[in-house]
This record gives structure tokens, C-alpha cells and sequence, in this order.
């Protein structure tokens, strides 16, 4: 079975085609251009590169969300896009699954953090369990103190990694007081070649989803929709 992983979500751009046994091709970028820009050159790319043909294809796996508005909308509408002209499932792979897939092979705690802004971060709580990726805690938008309170409980040592850990480092060196380490930076960030293995996983789970019923997860409103509902409460 082969898999496109696509990871917009953030800062990075990821590109990648998995099967069941090798990633075959990833391109992944961290250059501050618009995913608009990078996302589709770097898809066809990783076509290119592996030989393999978007009609050989047999899924589209995407980083859903939660993440950058404008990137999830990017990454939403290029994996429908493909799924639709080529009749081809889309499989929603969590943000912060994907990212927490990176460090697979860590045995204790994995909690991936993405800058949220707002003095916020996207987090969740996960652990391996027999070659599984397990979820202890949904992932959702939260205050640093917060997830660190909840990580309080886990008589294991954590591993943070994402975006959010340049943003969230001091506080977390500062403060947190369980045994912890930071993921080497080669494994810090999103790779659409986690979300393409996790992809084929949920795959073979029966999670894909026909591309036109394909949404992001946002977790929380746009700044444009907080806006709006300000300028709203203003008028009444």
C-alpha cells in the first residue's frame, strides 16, 4: 500500500510517500515561505523522485490539525483536491500524533507542543505500548503551567518536542520538575513521513474518510473570528 503524508500544519512543509515497509521519498522544508507556495512543488517532487505515480496512490494521509489556520486550510484543500480527482480516501492523522509518532521510539512520556500563540500551546499526552501509539490525553490548546501540572502525575521522564519548545523553553527549564529531556532537533518538528506511517496504520483501522467529508481541526476559533465576534458584541 502506498501512502502521500502531507504535514502543513506549521511552520515546517512536509511532503512524503510511504508504503508498508520504506519511506520511498520526503521533502520537508523550514524556510518561512508560504505553504502556498512550497506545498504542491513539493508534492510533485516526491512524485517525481520515487517514481511512483499519483494514481498509484492508494490514500492521502494529512496532518488535520490543530496547527496554523491558513496552513491547515492549505493542506486540507490540496489533500481533497488530490483525493477527489483521483478517487482516492483521505486518512486524518491528529497534528500532534504525527509529530509525537517522531519519537516513537522513546520510552516514557511524549508531549509535543506547538506555539499556539496567545500564550497558549496545541499539546497532548502520549506514551508507546507494544509498538501502538497511545493517547493519555486528547490533544487540545492550553497554558504551558497547565500541561505541565497534568504531566505532574506521569512517574515517567518526558520528552518535549515542536515548535513550542523554542517559544516554551525556559519556562520549561525553569519549572518543570520531572526528569525530562528536548528531542534532538532532526526529530523536533512535523515530517510527512510520520503521518504517512501513521496514516497507512489508521488505514488498515478503517479511519479513512471519502475526500469530500475531509475537515481540519481547528480547536479554536480564527483571530478573524474572535475579531468578528468582538466588533459584534461592540454593536449591541
Amino acid at each position: 500500500m502506498k501512502i502521500l503524508g502531507i504535514d502543513s500544519s506549521g511552520l515546517v512543509a512536509s511532503a512524503a510517500i510511504a508504503d508498508e515497509k520504506n519511506i520511498i521519498a520526503e521533502f520537508t522544508v523550514n524556510n518561512k515561505q508560504t505553504h502556498s507556495q512550497t506545498l504542491l512543488p513539493m508534492i510533485e517532487k516526491v512524485v517525481d523522485m520515487s517514481g511512483i505515480e499519483l494514481e498509484q496512490i492508494d490514500a492521502i494521509a494529512i496532518a488535520a490539525g490543530p496547527g496554523s489556520f491558513t496552513g491547515l486550510r492549505i493542506g486540507s484543500a490540496t489533500a481533497k483536491g488530490i483525493g477527489l480527482a483521483l478517487k482516492k480516501p483521505v486518512v486524518s492523522v491528529p497534528t500532534l500524533e504525527g509529530l509525537a509518532y517522531r519519537v516513537s521510539v522513546f520510552d516514557g512520556i511524549i508531549c509535543p507542543i506547538m506555539d499556539a500563540r496567545r500564550n497558549q500551546v496545541y499539546t497532548g499526552i502520549y506514551k508507546m505500548d507494544k509498538g501502538n501509539l497511545v493517547c493519555l490525553s486528547e490533544q487540545k490548546a492550553v497554558d504551558i503551567h497547565e500541561i505541565m501540572e497534568e504531566l505532574e502525575k506521569y512517574d515517567e521522564k518526558v520528552i518535549f518536542l515542536g515548535d513550542g519548545v523554542e517559544v516554551q523553553r525556559e519556562t520549561i527549564e525553569k519549572e518543570f520538575k520531572k526528569e525530562y529531556c528536548f528531542a534532538p532537533i532532526h526529530l523536533s518538528k512535523q515530517s510527512a513521513a510520520a503521518v504517512a506511517v501513521l496514516g497507512d496504520i489508521y488505514f488498515n483501522q478503517g479511519k479513512a474518510e471519502d475526500a469530500a467529508e475531509h475537515k481540519p481541526i481547528y480547536l479554536r476559533k480564527s483571530q478573524a473570528e474572535r475579531e468578528r465576534e468582538e466588533r459584534l458584541k461592540k454593536q449591541d
